[in-house]
């Protein structure tokens, strides 16, 4: 009975993760973005520490890279996706564009689709190892709620309207299973020369979150994305 218990401590982690995602999402239909955002941030927490406990507890099962891969499609893929979804209810619609009202929020629901083939790629995909192809879908996540959250009135304001909003929907989709090298931010060690990208990175990072705040998140985003195109052949 307890090593049954034992054994399932990481996929019951990864069930917190996708439960997160699942409120994440009515906040989102709700527009209550600063929740959506405050639960897809605490389903990457248990995202993390699904994979630490097996590794402590020396549990491995193909189910639990199942479960994490449907857990993480829906607290990075189809919460952010919803709260694209509410948000091109706010936004401004040109002219031409009027008449497509009724259909145009549905397109956010590519960012869940792309998610999940991003998800399914990074599973079968070797190179995956120390680094990663594609944009990671928490990062794509972090992005959208951050960017909703902080600057939620320029984007509902007339300087901004429904078909920008869709070519960054197409563009983040695409940038999810892009054959794009990204660096990951695991430390081996602490010394400069090994880890030269990630302390610039971080370095960046820092006026990025003091200055602009929760759209720091996003803008940061964004810095890593043009730091990863800038160093792709050294990543």
């Amino acid at each position: 009975m307890a090593n049954c218990i034992v054994r399932n401590i990481p996929n019951a982690v990864t069930c917190g993760n996708l439960f997160s995602g699942c409120i994440a999402a009515v906040m989102a239909f709700q527009q209550n973005y600063e929740a959506a955002v405050g639960f897809i941030i605490l389903g990457a927490i248990f995202d993390f520490f699904d994979g630490m406990f097996a590794r402590l507890l020396h549990v491995s099962a193909p189910m639990g890279k199942e479960l994490d891969s449907l857990a993480d499609d829906i607290t990075f893929g189809f919460a952010p996706a919803a709260i694209v979804f509410s948000l091109f209810k706010e936004v401004h619609y040109p002219g031409f564009m009027v008449s497509w009202t009724c259909w145009m929020p549905y397109t956010a629901f590519l960012i869940a689709v792309f998610s999940a083939l991003r998800l399914g790629k990074f599973n079968i995909d070797p190179r995956q190892s120390t680094s990663f192809i594609g944009l990671p879908t928490p990062a794509n996540a972090l992005f959208w709620g951050a960017l909703v959250v902080g600057a939620r009135a320029w984007l509902t304001s007339d300087a901004f309207n429904a078909l920008y909003l869709f070519i960054l929907v197409i563009i983040f989709s695409l940038l999810l299973v892009a054959e794009i090298p990204m660096f990951s931010l695991k430390f081996h060690n602490l010394r400069w020369q090994d880890n030269k990208i990630r302390f610039i990175f971080l370095i960046v990072c820092v006026p990025l979150l003091v200055f602009m705040r929760i759209s720091g998140i996003a803008a940061i985003i964004i810095w890593y994305i043009l730091l990863s195109f800038l160093t792709k052949k050294k990543v």
